[in-house]
């Protein structure tokens, strides 16, 4: 089976892309925006409409891939790429991508991926957003080609071994920090809240006493609403190097207010993702791994997510040779092509750390799907419902599709034993 022709069309993302800096440093919330300057290059305000772009494959026997080109809500920080621009990357597909891929053969996903990663256009790599797209369409269209899920393409050509079956989900709270922990804890969520905790002042407290009453309110809630004792959600909050703020980048200081949090957080699991902003990713590595010793040196449970500065698969393959963690945020649109996340969640678990197959609330409903696909044929720790900050929607998105790809891929097992 062939391509025979390569469509782009600029489409709505699932959520904003929003300057983190200007967020940081104080930008006031005005009802569903922000007020004040951006600080971000690229940005025009604190908060923008997200952009995605939809990269559909017709391939010669009628058939339709696809796949969503969409980048992170805080583009531009942490060695990210810059805002994406949807205009300009139709541009850049139809110009590069489509001549390379019109009439291609649809042998295997693995070789016809890393053609797109590897495309340089003026000495550069495409934009992770594009080849995060495109690479979606492709594993899409040698899925349809083979008749097969496209769980099973991924499981098949990198040998995983994984069982096709749903990975836990992670739900984010957004803003609505307390009504959507009602809606996860009744729609028995595998790992909550998220929080959202992105500004010192509002949200973690100078002195973190405002994210220690939120995490304690969450705890009693799961407690009061949960419909039976075996559910037991994992607690990850996400506060984007905002304990490292208030405590003046001190690990000491800042693992003895975690290992406060995790008591708080008991009888549950707490994870705490970017703790700490250091800066570099050799500062990040430092820090985190120093974190973590910390934590452990206290007897205390709590785990470490690292987000910011491990972006790429190369800078994944150094925080897990280093230890730097407890859990890594594979986060899907910044590596690229999805042949990266792939790679890079398995390369997480063969090294004795917790795969999270994460991503933004800023994707599409397209790219949560391919992403459910990719975590469970990897057998990640967790999956991210998205897009969205609603809670519904991203579990619906994610977990309808889970449960979908593990039936097929059940009936058909079911079936090659019957023949054989």
């Amino acid at each position: 089976m062939k391509i025979s022709e390569v469509l782009a069309v600029p489409v709505r993302a699932g959520f904003f892309a929003d300057d983190q800096a200007a967020i940081l440093g104080g930008a006031v919330r005005d009802g569903g925006t922000y007020l004040g300057s951006p600080l971000t290059p690229g940005f025009s305000a604190v908060r923008q409409a997200g952009e995605a772009v939809s990269v559909m494959l017709l391939l010669d026997d009628g058939q339709v891939a696809h796949g969503d080109c969409a980048a992170v809500q805080y583009s531009g920080v942490g060695g990210r790429d810059a805002l994406f621009d949807a205009t300009r990357a139709v541009a850049l597909i139809l110009e590069h991508v489509a001549p390379l891929l019109r009439g291609h053969e649809l042998t295997d996903f693995r070789s016809i991926a890393a053609l797109i990663d590897e495309l340089q256009v003026d000495g550069h790599p495409l934009p992770a957003a594009i080849r995060y797209g495109v690479t979606q369409a492709l594993l899409d269209a040698v899925a349809r080609s083979r008749g097969l899920t496209m769980a099973e393409v991924v499981r098949n050509e990198y040998q995983t071994g994984a069982e096709i079956v749903p990975v836990p989900m992670f739900v984010q709270s957004g803003d609505d920090r307390y009504d959507s922990v009602d809606k996860m804890i009744l729609k028995r969520a595998d790992v909550l809240p998220h929080g959202l905790i992105n500004n010192v002042e509002t949200k973690l407290g100078r002195d973190g006493q405002l994210l220690l009453a939120y995490l304690s309110w969450v705890r009693d809630r799961v407690l009061a609403l949960r419909d039976g004792a075996d559910y037991a959600p994992v607690l990850h909050i996400d506060v984007y190097g905002t304990i490292g703020v208030a405590f003046g980048g001190d690990s000491e200081r800042v693992a003895d207010y975690l290992a406060t949090l995790g008591e708080a957080a008991a009888p549950f699991r707490l994870r705490v993702e970017h703790a700490i902003d250091a800066g570099s990713r050799d500062g990040q590595i430092a820090t985190s791994a120093a974190l973590r010793r910390a934590l452990r040196a206290r007897g205390s449970d709590v785990q470490i997510v690292v987000d910011e500065w491990c972006n790429t698969l190369d800078d994944i393959r150094l925080f897990v040779a280093a230890g730097a963690a407890d859990v890594i945020h594979v986060k899907t649109p910044d590596l690229g092509g999805v042949n990266n996340t792939i790679e890079a969640l398995l390369l997480v678990a063969r090294g004795g750390l917790l795969a999270y197959c994460g991503g933004t609330c800023n994707e599409t409903d397209r790219s949560a799907q391919v992403s459910a696909n990719i975590a469970m044929a990897c057998a990640a720790h967790q999956v991210l419902a998205k897009p969205g900050m609603g809670v519904d929607e991203g579990m619906m998105i994610v977990g309808n599709e889970m449960t979908r790809v593990a039936a097929l891929v059940a009936a058909r097992t079911v079936r090659s034993e019957r023949v054989l």
